[in-house]
């Protein structure tokens, strides 16, 4: 699947292969894919769209169930994490690497990623594990939590995108409920931060440099994503903003990331950490087109 190394090439000939999940074809997606067809095409490079339903394989011999045709790169933007090792396996090089993107799709484990480079964020604790049909028969974890986390607390299942699958719990009893309720989906429980609720700031990193960033804010939701509601406008992120995004990109070893940054006490505190982030909202907020900036990356990465 992958073509051999050409050191003439100047990226302008580079064939690339786009990976999409089937099931995903929202309109928010659809104008994300033309958004990357456009700039690779802008720039030269090839890239074919396919979606991880395409791209079948036999995992027992890693042979692919598809015309296995040469590409110099993938840009996979999907969270497939088998499917992305089966193609790493077959030579091809991903952006994003899939054990980053592995990483970035899992709140518990980028928050203990985050830990261990010691960058700040929330007090953040990870429900302990249960099973299907079982649920938890006993909360006695999360009064330990709430003496720990206080309330309201936050309580994310690790596997959610754009704001859905994150929960204020301005009890014990409502906590009890949310966990109750969506166990055994690993979660984690988070304090809340009470400076400027509903207020976030996303800094968009390609190739270690932050290319933009916008300031959502969200008047009735403590959760400032534009799908819950949030208003977003161009901002021009502090040093310390800016440092704190470009590091946590380089701790998941991410190309290319949505950092988000709530403003704690005593300064930016690392919310999450997006692979896969869509830009539309901050291209059309910034002037900035992070499609075409994305590709560049990788045109010169792969190039090198």
């Amino acid at each position: 699947m992958r073509k051999q190394p050409d050191s003439s090439k100047d990226g302008r000939d580079m064939q690339g292969l786009l990976v999409m999940n089937e099931f995903g074809q929202t309109e928010s997606f659809v104008l994300l894919r033309q958004a990357l067809m456009a700039a690779a095409y802008r720039l030269g490079m090839g890239l074919t769209l396919r979606t991880n339903a395409a791209l079948l394989f036999d995992a027992a011999c890693g042979k692919p169930l598809f015309p296995a045709e040469p590409y110099d790169f993938c840009l996979f933007w999907d969270k497939d994490i088998l499917l992305g090792r089966q193609l790493t396996a077959g030579g091809l090089r991903l952006f994003n690497s899939i054990d980053a993107i592995e990483i970035a799709d899992d709140k518990a484990r980028t928050h203990l990623c985050l830990g261990a480079h010691g960058l700040p964020q929330p007090k953040t604790i990870i429900a302990p594990l249960t099973f299907a049909g079982l649920g938890y028969n006993n909360l006695h974890f999360l009064t330990r939590a709430g003496d720990y986390l206080g309330f309201p607390m936050v309580i994310k299942e690790c596997h959610g995108s754009f704001g859905w699958q994150v929960y204020l719990a301005n009890t014990w009893d409502d906590a009890a409920g949310i966990l109750m309720q969506h166990a055994p989906s690993p979660m984690i429980l988070q304090e809340f931060v009470h400076e400027r609720v509903g207020e976030d700031i996303r800094v968009y990193v390609v190739g270690g440099k932050a290319i933009a960033a916008i300031r959502r804010q969200n008047s009735r939701d403590f959760r400032a994503n534009v799908s819950s509601g949030g208003v977003a406008e161009s901002y021009i992120p502090t040093s310390e903003e800016t440092s704190l995004a470009l590091a946590a990109a380089k701790a998941l070893g991410l190309d290319f990331a949505g950092v988000d940054l709530l403003m704690g006490r005593d300064g930016p505190l690392l919310c999450e950490v997006n692979s896969n982030a869509h830009f539309r909202g901050l291209s059309a907020r910034t002037g900035v087109d992070a499609a075409e900036a994305i590709l560049l990356h990788i045109r010169n990465s792969v190039g090198q």
